[in-house]
């Protein structure tokens, strides 16, 4: 043990002295397998970023993992009592309903009819339908003329769903639920949302089906909730000022949603409730991650794939500049063999400076790496929601490390082969 590390202290010693002594034919092997090592950087890097930047789309709608998501059809009337009751004052689960709602001229047809993105014209007669679930389409006359209106989906939420939805904030504020309730119903708009009223001037004047009279709206704040329709977010508390028991959950609509924290009983007596109404509930546990991990995996592998051939490139440049380097030392390895130097501790001195010059390599690989990606960060965090707060992802750095390791034992076992054959009898040619 006490010769094995000797050795491997002479010949780390002796390969730096070789590197020092050659400085301009490193650079030129660290160039080479510099790009090589940056690609698997790189790959690992940008692989971890973008399954941050799919995870966090698929979080808007889905929620966090690990939530437990029941949902259920809303045409029953005996689904609202259910829900609302069961999870009223709980802060472990939130029920969501929806409904459609119209801000602006009353007695119009929205400008966007049905409630469509602003930028889509889908066509046709929006369908309404009846507490038996009869759907059929608007008549022209129930219409009404085309005037400055907004139709959007309205969420009515129980408590602050945000603990399982990471909606993102774009301007304002949430909606507070340690308040008092308002008379005038405080919303949060979606982004498409706010880009209609943005683009059309339309009166504060709210209707919901149902509702005893129309409401004047405040709009309090703007998020990113991932929808692409228009979509307002309210408390369930001031919209029943309006709205009427047994009139939250609109049978048009049929959304209604409960979201839990792992573990709450709110689902085992939820799911009881609704069954002995012969209302079966759909239950499902959001995991993302493990949906999205092949399609990842095989992007990672697929770009791994891209990079070790970009890396396979730069071994071979520091291959045939060992080789050349050898071929140049042949009467110093000669002499050292003369002298006693066993050739283990020949092929360790070739092998030790290209290790070292992979590692060298693989800390400026890095370096350039988590540099671009702070300055990526800084100058488009903004813009780009998943990239605020991202940091060098360590796996990077791991990978680098491997790379230039790798890099450096591939490059540096023929030449240190070669270096341990010369014979004793080259220092008397010399």
């Amino acid at each position: 043990m006490i010769r094995f590390s000797g050795r491997l202290r002479s010949a780390l010693i002796i390969g730096l002295q070789g590197i020092r002594s050659r400085k301009l034919r490193t650079l030129l092997s660290m160039v080479s397998l510099f790009l090589g090592v940056l690609a698997v950087v790189v790959v690992q890097a940008g692989a971890s970023i973008a399954e941050r930047a799919v995870l966090a789309d698929m979080e808007l709608y889905d929620g966090f993992d690990g939530t437990v998501v029941m949902e259920m059809g809303g045409s029953s009337p005996k689904v609202e009592p259910i829900v609302l009751d069961t999870v009223a004052g709980r802060s472990d689960a939130v029920a969501m309903t929806g409904m459609q709602a119209i801000i602006g001229e009353p007695g119009v047809r929205p400008v966007n009819q049905g409630g469509g993105s602003f930028d889509d014209s889908w066509g046709g007669s929006p369908m309404i339908c009846d507490e038996q679930g009869n759907c059929r389409e608007q008549t022209p006359a129930e219409l009404g003329p085309q005037g400055q209106a907004i139709e959007l989906r309205l969420t009515a939420l129980t408590g602050d769903v945000r603990q399982f939805r990471p909606y993102r904030p774009q301007a304002g504020q949430w909606l507070d639920f340690t308040s008092v309730p308002m008379m005038a119903p405080r919303l949060v708009l979606n982004k498409e949302a706010a880009k209609g009223f943005d683009r059309y001037k339309v009166p504060a004047e709210m209707r919901v089906p149902g509702a005893s009279a129309n409401m004047t709206p405040q709009f309090v704040g703007v998020v990113d909730d991932g929808d692409a329709s228009p979509r307002a977010y309210v408390r369930l508390d001031e919209l029943t000022q309006w709205v009427p028991a047994g009139k939250l959950v609109d049978p048009n609509m049929g959304e209604v949603r409960v979201l839990m924290s792992s573990g709450t009983p709110v689902e085992q007596v939820l799911t009881s409730k609704l069954k002995a109404v012969n209302i079966e509930p759909y239950v499902h546990i959001v995991n993302s991650r493990e949906e999205q991990e092949s399609e990842l995996a095989l992007m990672r592998w697929i770009f791994l794939a891209m990079a070790g051939l970009v890396l396979l490139i730069g071994v071979a440049g520091i291959l045939n500049v060992g080789l050349a380097t050898v071929g140049e030392r042949v009467e110093e390895f000669a002499l050292r063999r003369a002298v006693g130097t066993p050739r283990a501790l020949l092929a360790g001195i070739v092998l030790a400076e290209t290790l070292i010059t992979g590692l060298l390599t693989a800390a400026l690989a890095i370096g350039a790496s988590a540099a671009a990606l702070k300055a990526l960060v800084t100058l488009a965090g903004d813009s780009q929601p998943f990239l605020q707060g991202v940091e060098f992802p360590w796996e990077a750095g791991v990978a680098g490390v491997i790379a230039g390791l790798v890099a450096g034992v591939l490059g540096g076992f023929v030449p240190a082969i070669r270096a341990a054959g010369i014979p004793i009898a080259t220092v008397m040619r010399a």
